[in-house]
């Protein structure tokens, strides 16, 4: 594997499948008492520029688990907030810590950071990429289904960092994977371009969620304004009406088809309460894997950062 874990598309079908056998391992032991095998009194610098729940907790128990400690870092907490090059706190962290996760708006910046830091750098979320919440997803899938190759899944709604992710990680697993959105709010062009190069399973672009839920196995959702879209929340409304996910287009799909959030959720606008109750155990399972699925890429960088 890389040093890093800056985006999906930075991995192969078997680096993927290695960080998901290593969190079912990590899942299994945590549930049994089982002390990790992993060095203690690491430490994990969380910079935090978007704030969040299920990320800081994910992590802060996650290293905690591992027999490490977690240092949380708001802007506010960090000389960042106050105008320090990324590349002078990569340099400084590096010195202190053990692996560094961020979560933040430009791609660029985590890259940046991954440049000039010797520790591991772990994407927790830009506006580009969502690659920790998606591998949790991949385990979720995996854990209910038995596979991920061959399964078609569904994306409906904006084509953000999570579709972005959703796209590399499913096309990478060999799924198929239909992505619904309307016009001026695709996925970003450098990950189409990755799916033209895709030749063992299909991708395709419609603007008809009904189109995109026949047949699925998996459906996704996200929302429809993230952070920092706030003040187009009303223009956004208008423009994915009819995406919602509810039991009419769940008509549409596969006979046990699996409801994917990446949570918090807008009950109402792109997924109807009912749809989340109905299958809030695979919504869940999927919240909780973060844990999970955090914890392997950890494990996996940091003991291949000490040579171990």
């Amino acid at each position: 594997m890389k040093k890093d874990l800056l985006k999906l598309l930075d991995l192969s079908r078997d680096e993927i499948t290695l960080i998901l056998d290593t969190a079912d391992k990590l899942k299994a032991e945590q549930k049994a008492g089982i002390v990790h095998d992993f060095p203690k009194g690491k430490t994990l610098a969380m910079i935090f520029e978007k704030s969040s729940t299920r990320t800081r907790v994910s992590f802060e128990v996650g290293i905690f688990q591992l027999g490490g400690h977690g240092i949380f870092l708001s802007s506010a907490d960090s000389q960042l907030g106050r105008g320090e090059p990324i590349r002078d706190t990569a340099r400084v962290l590096a010195r202190y810590c053990d692996c560094i996760m961020i979560r933040t708006f430009e791609q660029e910046k985590v890259e940046e950071l991954a440049k000039y830091a010797s520790i591991p750098v772990i994407n927790a979320l830009t506006d580009f990429a969502h690659p920790c919440q998606v591998l949790a997803d991949l385990q979720t899938i995996r854990e209910h289904k038995g596979k991920l190759a061959g399964l078609k899944i569904a994306y409906i709604g904006d084509g953000n960092n999570m579709a972005n992710s959703i796209i590399a990680g499913g096309l990478i697993c060999g799924m198929d994977v239909t992505v619904a959105y309307p016009k001026g709010y695709e996925p970003d062009d450098e990950v189409l371009n990755f799916a033209k190069t895709v030749t063992d399973c299909t991708f395709r672009l419609t603007d008809d969620p009904k189109v995109a839920a026949t047949g699925a196995d998996v459906i996704f959702t996200d929302v429809w304004a993230s952070m920092g879209q706030e003040g187009e929340a009303e223009k956004r409304k208008i423009a994915f009406a009819g995406y919602c996910i509810d039991d009419a287009l769940m008509a549409l799909t596969n006979e046990g088809c699996m409801v994917q959030h990446c949570l918090p959720a807008h009950r109402g606008e792109e997924i109807t309460d009912a749809v989340i109750e109905a299958h809030a155990d695979e919504i869940f399972d999927e919240a909780e894997n973060r844990l999970h699925a955090q914890k392997a890429v950890m494990y996996l960088l940091m003991k291949q950062n000490m040579g171990l």
